[in-house]
């Protein structure tokens, strides 16, 4: 049988490096861009980062460049974002673009990590796949735009998935709440930051866990719609101290305390610092419970992947380098 071939764009993130490494699991051969490929290349020699990684030089800006790394493929995981939160304004919808485009060349599905940033308040706090999308954030209102552009390339031959799940934690994802609001990555867990009040509930998303829930997904092609959208349950913690408390268990301190996280300081940074400007924007959505049903997935898929809440958090406080290291 042949090999499926899977484009992972943003191969080196959080998201694209767990899908890179659930697809290899699976027997997938994985492509990936990147801008200075020869260096990926000499990185996997010494690391298992992308260790089996096909790296082709390109950039997912180019068009010619994310069609020539398509040709051939089953799968295009859109998992590319702007570095540092800048420019998202104009280069999220280009890169849409062209992974449409290689799409239409190649007969590949386009998978794409979804985001609750599509959500205004007004339909807080449960969300299915049919709740209206009202964004009351900048950065929403193009999540919205790149999955109606999806869903409109859908009505012209090209199939797009969209998996969305709560905020993102693991051993590879640097650019979080967890890994920038809740602790402090390289250094010893002595306190935790949290931006949610004691009472009010929030949702989590382990990466290797929303990792294989798309794959599991992919396998169930011939269920899916030509525009598909799913929702995780994930971890949710019901009244905002379970995330503390799991950090607590796994750093051997379970009286650990959560500091208020200092929303004052943002509108001071926020002009020189673009993360904590999407962190202030995005900050409704931790003064209210925020959840995602996933009903409609588990009626397909029969369950939904998902590892204990203290492995999770040990992986991912490991991979972030608050702890010795483990084998993940």
């Amino acid at each position: 049988m042949k090999q499926k071939i899977a484009l992972v764009l943003g191969a080196t993130g959080g998201i694209g490096n767990a899908m890179a490494r659930t697809l290899m699991q699976r027997g997938w051969q994985v492509r990936a861009l990147h801008r200075r490929a020869d260096q990926m290349v000499a990185k996997d020699r010494s690391s298992n980062l992308g260790h089996g990684i096909v790296w082709r030089q390109g950039d997912a800006m180019n068009e010619q460049d994310v069609v020539a790394a398509a040709d051939g493929a089953d799968l295009i995981v859109h998992a590319v974002n702007p570095p540092g939160y800048r420019n998202w304004a104009q280069l999220v919808m280009p890169m849409i673009e062209n992974s449409i485009a290689a799409a239409r060349v190649s007969g590949a599905r386009i998978v794409l990590p979804g985001t609750v940033y599509n959500y205004g308040p007004d339909v807080l706090p449960t969300l299915s796949e049919t709740s209206p999308q009202n964004p009351a954030t900048r950065k929403g209102a193009i999540r919205v735009q790149m999955e109606r552009r999806l869903q409109l390339a859908s009505q012209s031959g090209v199939r797009a998935l969209v998996v969305r799940a709560g905020d993102f934690f693991g051993p590879h994802m640097a650019n979080a709440w967890f890994s920038q609001g809740l602790v402090k990555p390289d250094q010893p867990v002595t306190a935790v930051s949290y931006p949610g009040k004691r009472g009010i509930g929030h949702q989590w998303a382990y990466l290797p866990d929303v990792a294989e829930t798309m794959m599991q997904l992919i396998e169930h092609e011939d269920a899916l719609a030509d525009f598909d959208t799913f929702h995780m349950n994930g971890h949710w913690d019901a009244d905002g101290t379970q995330m503390v408390a799991a950090i607590g268990r796994v750093t051997g301190q379970p009286g650990l305390k959560a500091k208020s996280f200092p929303w004052w300081l943002l509108p001071l940074a926020s002009p020189f610092v673009p993360v904590l400007r999407e962190l202030r924007e995005v900050s409704y959505l931790w003064r209210q419970p925020v959840r995602l049903d996933n009903r409609r997935l588990l009626k397909l898929l029969g369950s939904e992947p998902h590892t204990a809440l203290d492995d999770a958090v040990k992986a991912t406080l490991t991979g972030i380098g608050c702890l010795g290291p483990v084998n993940l």
